[in-house]
């Protein structure tokens, strides 16, 4: 292996292992299937706990007769951390002619948006899933749908968020959300990091003069 490829190799290696080192292994957050039915009052919302790395949530939603089984649930995300991601689960399905299931977002506790409201004043973000966006991240498109929507450009830092999640078609489909946390490296870890990708490519540097030289000499 030439010195070049070495030195690439070791700044992936060290990078992944400083990346990897800020992450946790995930896990299901909330399946109402084992824990019951999610809240269906925006002013009570399911509390759940989310950590650093993917958070599973799981439910069903529809509607029986006039009754639409809204879910509601928020968490919290905590100091220097930031949620980056909501990902469709594989399972996800939807009802009606469009094909689409709707989620919102509120910053604080609570979800204050009325069900009857005619736009989107008071949300941070939503947005129409489907099942075309199964794998796919959904937060970004989220903070740019508007309507009366605050908006926001992911990721979105720390604190209290609530989520409303609805299928007003009739009939039950079930739903699956990941939640991907993920640390904000301290700028003393960024500086180290740095540093040793520094190092490396000094050390590379100085081992390539050298060798010039004694090929030279």
């Amino acid at each position: 292996m030439t010195s070049t490829s070495h030195m690439r190799t070791s700044i992936l290696l060290l990078t992944a292992a400083f990346l990897y080192s800020t992450a946790a292994n995930g896990s299901t957050i909330y399946d109402e299937s084992v824990s019951g039915d999610l809240s269906n009052s925006g002013l009570a919302p399911t509390p759940v706990t989310v950590s650093v790395g993917s958070n599973d949530l799981f439910g069903t939603t529809g509607k029986t007769g006039n009754t639409i089984d809204r879910d509601y649930f928020s968490f919290n995300v905590g100091q220097g951390e930031e949620l980056t991601a909501i990902t469709v689960l594989p399972g996800t399905q939807t009802l009606g002619t469009l094909g689409e299931s709707f989620i919102g977002i509120e910053s604080g506790p609570e979800v204050t948006v009325s069900t009857a409201a005619t736009d989107a004043t008071g949300l941070l973000g939503w947005y129409h899933y489907g099942t075309a966006d199964i794998g796919v991240n959904i937060l970004p498109t989220m903070g740019t749908s508007g309507l009366g929507s605050a908006g926001f450009t992911g990721p979105l830092p720390e604190g209290t968020y609530s989520f409303w999640v609805q299928e007003a078609s009739a009939g039950t489909v079930p739903y699956g959300l990941d939640f991907t946390i993920a640390a904000t490296p301290e700028p003393a870890s960024w500086t180290m990091l740095l540093a040793g990708v520094a190092m490396l490519v000094g050390k590379t540097a100085c081992q390539s003069t050298w060798g010039k030289r004694l090929r030279s000499s």
